[in-house]
């Protein structure tokens, strides 16, 4: 599996990423599975947050139980995870990333984060106290880089009037069905064309700039949470038939196809595959390999309902 450095730092990463918002109720043994498959197709990026699986850090606390990693296999890994929800709010306060961080660690059983990120942006965001918190982190060596996830440009250019550490990632929801990250630039300025709408200030060229990695949540939902287009024929028929076109081409599934179109973009952009079952991790995995051609890019993007001009 391919690898490039996170954003602007030495850390090299797989171009895809396991998610692991699903394993609270698996037994060690399939959480055991599901990592060594993973490390097995290339993966070394493993993702986390304080809220998933219920209860607070259930899920790191399920990964640091099934696992307890060996430092040598540790110092191997990338290990991140994401704090500031809370039940029914937001909190980007001081205080609350740096109890979410000693918890996540001691869940985790782990000394270090290699990424901490901020999940969805908090709109009473003190910057000052981001920096701060940020800054008692990387002093103690409990977080060796930061960023963000779901944020806009404007709103990373809010925490970097205090943050001082460079925010390397940006985690946002993205796949085929759900591009308007992607989509909107192609038909920007396009009167009375939904598409030209801008709904997060460019977040993909604003990346690009600044050396941002972007991460692709749900790269195989359609819309915000509407269902997996892969074999939605009702919904997507041409698109699943161009998928099975190509699946046949390049001897791969259409799920690796579809993991296929996120890769092929130079902005380098991470996939975070959320599956718990090993067999279809290694079927999807493939696709980070693949490098579609342009026509076929596009191809896959008008077969989607996105609008050339």
């Amino acid at each position: 599996m391919k690898r490039f450095n996170l954003g602007p730092t030495d850390l090299s990463v797989s171009s895809a990423v396991l998610g692991l918002m699903r394993i609270a109720d698996l037994s060690d043994d399939a959480i055991s599975r599901l990592y060594g498959k993973a490390r097995d197709v290339g993966i070394n990026v493993f993702d986390h947050a304080d809220i998933y699986g219920g209860e607070l850090h259930a899920c790191e606390r399920r990964f640091g139980d099934a696992l307890r990693l060996k430092p040598t296999e540790r110092e191997q890994i990338v290990i991140q995870s994401k704090c500031g929800i809370r039940r029914g709010y937001f909190d980007f306060s001081k205080d609350h990333i740096l109890q979410s961080v000693d918890r996540s660690l001691a869940a985790l059983k782990t000394d270090y984060l290699d990424l901490l990120l901020l999940h969805r942006p908090d709109a009473l965001v003190e910057p000052e106290e981001v920096a701060d918190a940020f800054d008692k982190l990387q002093a103690a060596g409990k977080v060796r880089h930061f960023g963000v996830s779901n944020h806009t440009p404007r709103q990373i250019d809010l925490l970097k009037t205090a943050v001082r550490q460079p925010l390397v990632a940006n985690q946002i929801q993205l796949s085929i069905a759900h591009a308007p990250s992607v989509a909107f630039g192609i038909a920007a300025n396009m009167a009375g064309l939904e598409q030209s709408i801008d709904r997060d200030g460019e977040v993909v060229v604003y990346s690009r700039i600044n050396r941002m990695t972007l991460q692709a949540w749900s790269p195989f939902q359609q819309g915000f949470f509407g269902g997996v287009f892969v074999g939605d024929e009702k919904n997507f028929p041409e698109l699943n038939r161009l998928l099975d076109e190509l699946a046949g081409q390049y001897g791969v599934s259409a799920s690796a196809i579809a993991y296929a179109w996120i890769a092929r973009h130079p902005a380098n952009i991470q996939v975070v595959l959320g599956t718990t079952s090993p067999e279809r991790l290694a079927d999807i995995a493939p696709g980070a390999d693949i490098t579609l051609s342009r026509e076929d890019w596009y191809r896959l993007f008008t077969a989607a309902g996105h609008v050339l001009p």
